[in-house]
């Protein structure tokens, strides 16, 4: 006889493992018990030594295929008492590490059964299963039990509650089990239409071409048919977005295969229980009489897709009706623009009830707001640009002996937070831009309920550099200890921790705008740094940023600022050859930098792609935040041939440190547009340029150190992200480059909880 004591960390709660660990003791005959402990999942087994050797193999390489196993360890105990047969006894709290499930798309068992005549969950907008299902956005406190979700509320009927404790059941020990007899309810907000009437409801107003609001896992979308060009642009209007793209939501994945350019890999992620948003370019040559609106993402070659990800999703596209639904919708975030995803009726008729002709809703309560994740794909690697449905909050896990707990705040744009215990970083949901108070009391209220879930007393909080930022602020108030951290040395810290790695390396940080060490603006980085500390040695030319926040709409702005720079008397004339500014524009700007009026000096790179687009004459306002910038991408991505570098001199030393010569690319693209060079070519030049000349940087500064890290909103950019990566590995570099954290805003705080952490743990 044998008998161990297993404890198995990761996600483990929420995904079936403790059924799954019964059915194997069942086929192994084995003796005891499986308990949900919080932090683990604790199982204690006893057997011949064959059959306990063969369970623990079941259980390293069968596990449920939604959990994520990171450690399993295994003891010698006493065997007296185990039960037998072997059961699923009831949770029992422990202190310790905890790992949160993210929300989990429905899977084809489900999908199948909901549409299923004879099935008793036939069109039942809340089927789930063990594999399947609401998990973070229904918490209330751990562990993973019904009666710590917002399911507590709906009291299992006996066929549901028969099932859920039967051992064969595919719903044995769902948490979410309902059916339509004992679940959740929709209706149309404001009124006494409810059940199938609701969905009908809804779906008739979509196919008329209204705009609708759907209460989904973790928010509200907004809704409409996105083959309507009137009402893409009405809910444009409705929205005042009139340029960024709208995400759209397709019926399935041969709809994505008539529209969109896909590869195996790609398809991989959206028909995955994550099911993100995904960046997919548009296919040209679409044929059939589906076509997406031109106003989906006007001026841009890709769009973002994800498909029917909850069942009520899937029940808008196809139900027991005569109503004809698009088989694609806009589903873009229920919000105002800077503002978080809405969660509940109340909200959503204060915030977005003036966007939509009626409003979809359940009653089953969003316990935390999660908006959705968009992705990209790089080289068949996932390439994260907001990490957050399906994917937050799971940790990063570092090989360092780290010791402590803290609370980084994030930036102000994109905010996300992150929670470090001990090694595990656990980074948050997608929060917004904070310039909106809702937003930050969102994080403030999100960063209460984590530190819940999680069990964890922060002893310091983590913030940026910048004294303006309201995620600084909301950290001063904590009353916590503070630890700074400056912005673009956290971006490189997220790249290394997201790669695990501890050493010194070469940061390349390129982002639009942060708080510099000496009280100007940062954006073009270059660093040398660990998790002790970073030195700057490079940056791109300084440049007067004229405007404060006004600048980052209007590039022309940053233009006029460095043709002024450049040519001196004759700017006027060029500006005006180049259609970036009249004189009246061009002299009050000049006129603000001579007298030091709202005017700093800035390295950021961000705006230097904006003063790009503007003098080739491809945008000079934005409407959103990106929009100069992957415009310029998008014009340079047009160009198909080839690209020889001009002889320029792409380095120089100035004010103390290595300068990337960005004035004088500046200039050459400035002479070869004024001779009539094609935009896109010319757009093409800049990216390789720019790549260019941060590698031969990263060559004069980098020493002895033979590992480079890239991070920063512009390297969302793939375009740039690859020329750079390329012409560093040529000269035999290692390059780390972040695949699931995001290199925007959106990792930030996870770069800043690793310096503090660093620090405690090294007594700073």
């Amino acid at each position: 006889m044998k008998s161990i004591r297993i404890k198995v960390y990761g996600i483990v709660q929420g995904v079936g493992f403790r059924p799954t660990v019964a059915r194997h003791a069942s086929v192994c005959n084995i003796a005891g018990y499986v308990c949900n402990k919080g932090p683990y999942v604790e199982i204690k087994a006893a057997g011949t030594e064959e059959d306990v050797d063969s369970f623990v193999d079941k259980i390293k390489h069968e596990p449920p295929k939604r959990s994520a196993i990171l450690k399993i360890d295994i003891k010698d105990t006493d065997p007296e008492g185990l039960p037998d047969p072997f059961e699923i006894i009831e949770s029992k709290k422990v202190e310790g590490e905890i790992f949160v499930s993210p929300d989990i798309a429905i899977c084809d068992e489900c999908l199948e059964e909901l549409y299923d005549p004879n099935n008793r969950r036939y069109l039942h907008p809340f089927i789930n299963c063990t594999s399947c299902g609401p998990r973070l956005t229904i918490l209330d406190t751990l562990p993973y039990d019904r009666p710590r979700t917002s399911m507590k509320k709906f009291p299992m009927c006996p066929v549901c509650e028969k099932e859920y404790y039967d051992p064969a059941s595919r719903r044995y020990d769902a948490q979410p089990v309902c059916c339509n007899d004992c679940g959740p309810e929709v209706y149309i907000a404001g009124t006494d239409i409810k059940g199938p009437d609701a969905i009908r409801a809804a779906r008739d107003a979509v196919s008329s071409g209204k705009v609708i609001a759907i209460k989904g896992i973790g928010g509200f979308h907004l809704c409409c048919d996105a083959t309507n060009d009137e009402a893409v642009k009405r809910l444009r209007e409705l929205k005042s977005r009139p340029d960024k793209p709208f995400a759209v939501m397709m019926k399935d994945i041969e709809t994505v295969r008539r529209l969109c350019v896909t590869d195996p890999a790609k398809e991989e992620i959206l028909t995955g229980h994550n099911k993100p948003i995904m960046l997919l370019d548009k296919r040209e040559d679409a044929e059939g009489d589906i076509r997406l609106s031109q106003f989906i993402s006007p001026g841009n070659p890709t769009v973002g897709v994800m498909l029917p990800y909850a069942p009520l999703h899937c029940l808008i596209f196809d139900f027991m009706d005569d109503v004809r639904v698009s088989p694609v919708l806009v589903m873009t975030s229920g919000n105002v623009s800077g503002a978080p995803i809405v969660k509940n009726d109340e909200e959503a008729f204060d915030m977005i009830g003036s966007f939509c002709d009626l409003i979809l809703s359940h009653n089953r309560d969003i316990n935390i707001r999660t908006d959705d994740s968009v992705t990209d794909m790089l080289d068949g690697r996932l390439y994260m640009i907001r990490r957050s449905r399906g994917y937050a909050p799971l940790p990063v896990m570092l090989s360092n002996e780290f010791e402590g707990q803290v609370i980084a705040c994030g930036a102000d744009l994109k905010n996300t937070f992150c929670i470090a215990h001990d090694n595990l970083f656990y980074p948050s949901s997608y929060i917004g831009d904070l310039e909106d108070i809702r937003s930050a009391n969102v994080l403030k209220a999100s960063v209460a309920k984590m530190n819940t879930l999680l069990e964890t007393t922060p002893t310091h909080a983590v913030c940026d550099l910048h004294p303006s930022y309201r995620s600084t602020q909301l950290a001063e108030e904590s009353g916590l200890p503070l630890i700074r951290v400056q912005h673009h040395y956290a971006h490189i810290l997220s790249c290394m921790a997201e790669n695990d790695y501890s050493g010194e390396v070469i940061g390349v940080a390129l982002d639009g705008t942060g708080w510099g060490e000496d009280g100007t603006i940062w954006g073009g980085e270059i660093m040398k740094a660990d998790y002790s500390g970073f030195t700057r040695l490079a940056s791109i030319v300084p440049f007067n940023h004229c405007g404060g926040d006004i600048a980052s709409r209007e590039g022309r702005r940053i233009a006029v600022s460095m043709i002024g720079s450049i040519y001196g008397e004759e700017g006027l004339s060029i500006a005006e050859k180049l259609g970036v500014a009249d004189a009246s524009m061009y002299k009050a700007i000049n006129t603000m930098i001579a007298k030091n009026i709202n005017t700093v000096k800035s390295t950021s790179c961000g705006r230097l792609f904006d003063a790009a687009a503007s003098v080739l004459g491809i945008r000079n306002t934005s409407t959103f935040e990106g929009h100069a910038a992957t415009s310029l991408q998008f014009a340079a991505e047009k160009y198909k041939g080839d690209i020889v570098l001009p002889d320029l001199k792409l380095t120089r030393e100035g004010e103390g440190r290595i300068l990337l010569a960005t004035d004088d690319i500046l200039r050459y693209l400035i002479e070869h547009k004024l001779e009539g060079t094609d935009s896109n070519y010319l757009a093409r030049l800049f990216h390789s340029l720019l790549a260019e000349a941060a590698a031969e940087c990263v060559e004069k500064a980098a020493g002895d150190i033979k590992t480079v890290a890239l991070s920063g909103g512009c390297y969302q950019n793939k375009l740039l992200l690859q020329e750079t990566r390329t012409r560093l590995e040529d000269r035999g570099y290692k390059v780390l480059i972040h695949s699931v954290i995001p290199p925007n805003d959106g990792g930030i705080a996870l770069g800043q909880a690793v310096y503090a952490m660093n620090l405690l743990t090294k007594g700073g």
